[in-house]
């Protein structure tokens, strides 16, 4: 008889669920959305029950024609970076401040106040910044000081399903290392940014490996969620650690790129990196033992969108009339164009940026256009770019850890012109995996499997997901990105100034 690991990847715009059998078959997955209000410029926030309703919903759809009780653990991903808080009966009395809302600034200024800021790095693996849960449960504090004292704790959007089937109140190391709040020397609360931040430790929930079993499906929630009473509720982790083991980065220097909406590249190691910079930070892993030194760039799938949303009106079309995907066509025009795109370069930043320029005022930028240069040449180096700023993310993990190739995930690894433009600006050949899309849930699965002894280790990524193409760099390609990756660095040096000019217009 058939049995089953059943995940959810609790995300931004939806919940997907994902049902694989224990021997790493995929059965299927269904995505319930919801919506995120965002206002006041940079406030983006979620109801909580929407996240639950999607849950229920997702499962009841997944699971028909399957006998309940065959589904021997549920687990989760989860968006990170989060703030909800809740009442000692697990009632949220405040909207989820999602990962997107940048409004406590003013708590951020506080800590930079308080503790020096590399210090702050040393200790939580993350720079100071409003993108955290920590800074947003101050801002709770300052402005809802009725929320603040009535929450009797803060959680990730995975721990709050997590209480809703068990009960219990808990986090995971690696959603514990988005709060900013996280020692990741000690594996627990920092005391110390704590006190920083003014903010009541007991409000922080139990820190917990992801492989930890909070409980059983309840019997009074059973019927509502869809699941069979005792079904066994797995922690998991957040997403993007979560990504990294459906990747197969569960070792030391295995290393992957997602690239999707935004892209990271994240690795695995027994040490977290320090970059001198802070440009690159550090998750808890969800594999014990282990952290996930990464840069996350903001922009790179959706860079990819705007310019077909923009520029490739006559490919999108001919997608419509053909009944294909306008990707498709526009990858066939990027291939008409060589390598360097005919000296142009595309800066990457529609969003401003995070790693590795940490600049919400930079902005995207073609330079170098000639009336030589063709359609080609501006789709093609859009890629480039996405692939140059990436190129300086991979540069600072390499001074620390040995990376030899790359594992490709994501949208944007489906096309071959994209993967090939990878191998040659990092000089490394790029391996792309079977599962592009469905690699977090998958993670959250494993996650699952490990914890009730049907995996025998995260090693058995592999048997869900494994290298079906590797592309090798042509050396041609990658002496003539060698000399455009100096340039490009040098232009967004020199436009940093005017990025900050045109921030207050």
């Amino acid at each position: 008889m058939q049995k089953y690991l059943l995940a959810h990847d609790v995300g931004t715009s939806g919940n997907k669920a994902t049902l694989f059998t224990v021997e790493g078959e995929l059965i299927g997955s269904v995505t319930s959305s919801y919506d995120t209000r965002y206002y006041n410029a940079n406030w983006a926030e979620q109801n909580p029950d929407d996240w639950w309703k999607a849950i229920c919903l997702s499962t009841k759809q997944l699971l028909s024609g399957i006998e309940k009780k065959d589904v021997l653990a549920v687990s989760f991903s989860g968006q990170m970076m989060g703030c909800l808080c809740v009442d000692k009966n697990g009632k949220p009395l405040y909207p989820s401040i999602i990962w997107a809302d940048m409004r406590s600034t003013k708590q951020e200024n506080h800590i930079k106040e308080k503790i020096d800021p590399w210090d702050f790095y040393k200790t939580v693996g993350h720079r100071i910044s409003c993108s955290y849960g920590i800074e947003k449960l101050m801002w709770i504090k300052d402005n809802e000081p009725q929320v603040y004292k009535n929450t009797h704790k803060m959680l990730n959007a995975k721990d709050y399903i997590v209480y809703k089937l068990t009960g219990k109140f808990l986090t995971d190391y690696s959603d514990a290392s988005s709060t900013n709040a996280f020692d990741l020397n000690k594996f627990a609360w920092s005391e110390q940014i704590l006190d920083a931040a003014g903010i009541d430790g007991d409000k922080m929930p139990k820190a917990v490996e992801s492989t930890y079993i909070a409980g059983e499906v309840q019997p009074v929630i059973a019927q509502e969620c869809g699941l069979a009473p005792g079904t066994k509720v797995v922690v998991g982790g957040g997403d993007g650690m979560c990504a990294s083991v459906g990747a197969g980065s569960v070792s030391e220097g295995k290393t992957y790129s997602c690239l999707g909406s935004s892209s990271w590249i994240c690795t695995t190691s027994k040490e977290p990196v320090f970059d001198a910079k802070m440009r690159t930070f550090n998750w808890a892993h969800i594999v014990p033992g282990y952290v996930a030194p990464c840069g996350t760039m903001q922009t790179a799938g959706a860079a990819f969108n705007w310019v077909k949303n923009e520029i490739c009106k006559y490919e999108q079309q001919r997608a419509k009339e053909e009944d294909k995907s306008p990707y498709e066509f526009i990858n066939m025009e990027i291939e008409k164009a060589e390598a360097g795109s005919n000296a142009l370069l595309f800066l990457p930043y529609l969003l401003g940026e995070r790693s590795p320029r940490w600049n919400p005022d930079a902005r995207g930028a073609f330079i170098g256009l000639k009336m030589e240069h063709k359609r080609s040449d501006l789709l093609r180096s859009v890629i480039e770019g996405i692939a140059m700023n990436l190129d300086i993310i991979l540069s600072i993990l390499k001074k620390d850890i040995v990376i030899s190739e790359m594992i490709v995930i994501g949208g944007m690894a489906k096309g071959s012109i994209q993967r090939q433009i990878l191998a040659d600006v990092f000089g490394m050949n790029i391996l792309k995996m079977k599962s592009l899309e469905e690699a977090t849930s998958m993670g959250a699965a494993i996650t699952a499997g490990v914890a009730i002894g049907e995996l025998s280790g995260f090693h058995e990524a592999e048997r869900f997901n494994y290298a079906v193409k590797t592309v090798a760099p042509k050396s041609e390609n990658a002496e003539k990105y060698a000399k455009l990756k100096d340039i490009f660095e040098k232009a967004y040096t020199a436009l940093e100034e005017v990025y900050s000019e045109l921030a207050k217009i």
